[in-house]
């Protein structure tokens, strides 16, 4: 495809060849839409899914003159993580400002001592009822996943989307083959639906669930309101 010859190949894949001819370079950056810059700087193996979907969507973040992204951090006294919180007013902001490190300074920040001290976290509020029996004033401290596909099936992640969607916590599935998620709520009533890679901005698997109230016990009309889905799934099991 790109005109190597088989020994030259061999050369490259073995690493006999530490650095390869220039024009070999530019050879492979053509073909995969991958920059010069990437190849020789980046170590690809080590990004993140979100860098990596970026790069086979052919969109390389040296081409178009940005950077690789790096999750904006902020640290305390001692050289350690904070955890920032997100609070309910900046919840709007935090999907175009989640990648501004100024943005993120702004953000409360707080440190949870029986979290490991190298953990990246931040805490989001809760919205809904789909995470019942979770209440709606809960705040949901996550770990920040950097490769999605380590994820297994069902866990409980808080996850950033780019639409219209709040944020959402879900039981969430990775499904590898066409690179998507399936999102599971706690509240059986609702149905689960699947997102895409490219619907996703960040991924905070769950760690730390913050209340400043006991959970309500399931009302009777919750209780009918899963009824009536179970009888749903019979019904539509029986005409299948």
């Amino acid at each position: 495809m790109i005109g190597l010859k088989r020994i030259t190949l061999q050369a490259l894949e073995s690493g006999r060849t530490k650095n390869p001819a220039t024009l070999d370079l530019l050879k492979f950056s053509e073909e995969f839409k991958i920059s010069v810059d990437s190849l020789l700087k980046v170590d690809l193996s080590r990004l993140g899914e979100l860098q990596l979907r970026e790069l086979e969507a052919g969109n390389d973040v040296y081409m178009m003159g940005t950077k690789v992204r790096v999750l904006p951090l902020t640290l305390d006294k001692d050289n350690y993580q904070n955890s920032e919180y997100v609070p309910v007013k900046a919840k709007m902001g935090y999907r175009t400002g989640f990648t501004d490190p100024s943005f993120i300074a702004s953000l409360p920040k707080f440190n949870i001592p029986s979290l490991p001290r190298h953990g990246t976290y931040r805490t989001f509020p809760a919205s809904g009822d789909s995470m019942l029996p979770i209440p709606e004033n809960a705040e949901v401290t996550g770990e920040y996943v950097e490769n999605w596909l380590d994820l297994k099936p069902d866990t409980p992640c808080i996850m950033v989307l780019n639409g219209t969607a709040d944020f959402v916590f879900k039981l969430v599935t990775v499904n590898k083959a066409d690179k998507s998620f399936t999102l599971k709520s706690l509240n059986p009533v609702y149905k689960p639906y699947t997102v895409t890679a490219a619907e996703v901005l960040e991924i905070w698997k769950f760690k730390k669930l913050h209340l400043d109230e006991l959970p309500d016990a399931p009302t009777d009309l919750q209780e009918l309101k899963t009824m009536i889905q179970e009888l749903r799934a019979v019904v539509e099991h029986g005409k299948k």
